[in-house]
């Protein structure tokens, strides 16, 4: 029997809250490949459920900075060199370098870039221009080389477009049908009946992300605010929280880090989703996150900052809000305006549950077959 062509998939980090991996993972393993993925193992890390394709997580000395994305790469190209592989997938530019690398040596496997977003934009790098140029350099050395890449929306595909001249084709991280197969109660997950609920989900609640304003406008909004998730501003909320009055308390809760599964059921129960970054870096302004589809799947209306790919989406499909400004006072007057208007509020839920019929990732994965043609058996 003839082994099935196996795809390496590797991403900088833990494997366990990046759906957008596991989901072309998922297909890979659907279009017949023998699928592998590859990241990283932290001292915080989760042990991951089973899936339907393997996994394998290096544990390094370090855990962030230069030192740790040296040290990844060399331990990843290493790795990729020794195992068979007939496509490599490198998951944004951090683990372009080692998967470049490797396919020197690889001349029948074919390397394939997935860019989740404006990699040498993002805040992390616009205030360190001399790790900016580093990124810069590894960039121009290799893109233009590349054959096969996608992207995650038109406006970082067209950016690549024409700084490289080439076909970027589009594949946004878009959530699938949601079945909601497993739906616990507002009891179950100790939530109030008869209270609003409000959620801001996600695996990267960082400074410049609307997180900060939310918790301040719970102040004056009469519902509860559940914060999904992790990143570096969760603990510095929590303490202001927890310093706050008894009413700020009542009104904030931090449920952290989840399985999608259990995410999504907190996510089915809110009223409101929030999706509030700010245009603070290039890489922000073009984003468009993951959670705006979660939402839309599980009918909860959006409120979200004027990033022109988010507006875009929100606008075209009359799924929320889009705030002109994010100030604390303008976030609290825009909730307690759409709590206060049950009729706006299920309108915006009706046009979610239209709109999920043909945003799903269902129908983005037609992209994705072309890119990774059918294994014929």
């Amino acid at each position: 029997m003839l082994k099935k062509p196996r795809a390496i998939v590797s991403v900088t980090n833990d494997l366990y809250t990046d759906q957008r991996v596991h989901k072309v993972c998922t297909f890979l393993v659907a279009q017949g490949y023998d699928v592998l993925l590859v990241g990283r193992k932290r001292k915080s890390s989760i042990p991951l459920p089973n899936r339907d394709y393997n996994t394998k997580r290096i544990k390094l000395l370090f855990e962030t900075g230069a030192k740790f994305y040296a040290f990844f790469n060399l331990r990843l190209f290493f790795y990729l060199l020794f195992k068979r592989s007939d496509i490599l997938v490198s998951n944004d530019l951090d683990t372009l370098l080692a998967n470049h690398l490797a396919k020197k040596f690889k001349r029948n496997t074919r390397l394939v870039y997935d860019s989740h977003e404006y990699f040498t934009e993002v805040p992390e790098l616009i205030n360190r221009p001399k790790v900016q140029r580093v990124w810069l350099k590894i960039e121009q050395k290799i893109f233009p080389k590349l054959t096969d890449v996608y992207t995650v929306n038109k406006s970082i595909a067209e950016i690549y477009s024409i700084k490289y001249n080439k076909e970027i084709r589009i594949v946004r991280n878009i959530s699938p049908l949601w079945k909601g197969k497993e739906i616990k109660s507002k009891q179950e997950l100790e939530l109030p009946e008869k209270k609003s609920l409000i959620i801001l989900q996600g695996a990267g609640i960082n400074v410049d992300r609307g997180a900060e304003e939310a918790v301040k406008a719970m102040k004056t909004v009469d519902a509860l605010l559940l914060i999904v998730g992790d990143g570096d501003v969760v603990p510095q909320l929590k303490s202001y929280v927890k310093n706050g009055d008894e009413i700020l308390q009542s009104r904030v809760r931090f449920i952290g880090k989840q399985p999608y599964d259990v995410m999504m059921n907190y996510t089915y129960h809110a009223d409101i989703g929030l999706t509030l970054d700010k245009p603070l870096s290039l890489n922000y302004k073009l984003s468009l996150p993951n959670k705006v589809f979660d939402y839309m799947h599980t009918t909860t209306a959006v409120i979200a900052t004027d990033i022109k790919e988010v507006a875009n989406f929100v606008k075209t499909h009359g799924i929320g809000e889009i705030l002109d400004e994010l100030t604390v006072d303008r976030l609290s007057k825009t909730l307690t305006s759409l709590i206060n208007d049950p009729k706006r509020l299920t309108k915006y839920h009706a046009n979610c549950k239209i709109a999920a019929q043909t945003e799903n990732w269902e129908n983005e994965t037609q992209v994705l077959a072309k890119i990774y043609p059918k294994v014929e058996q």
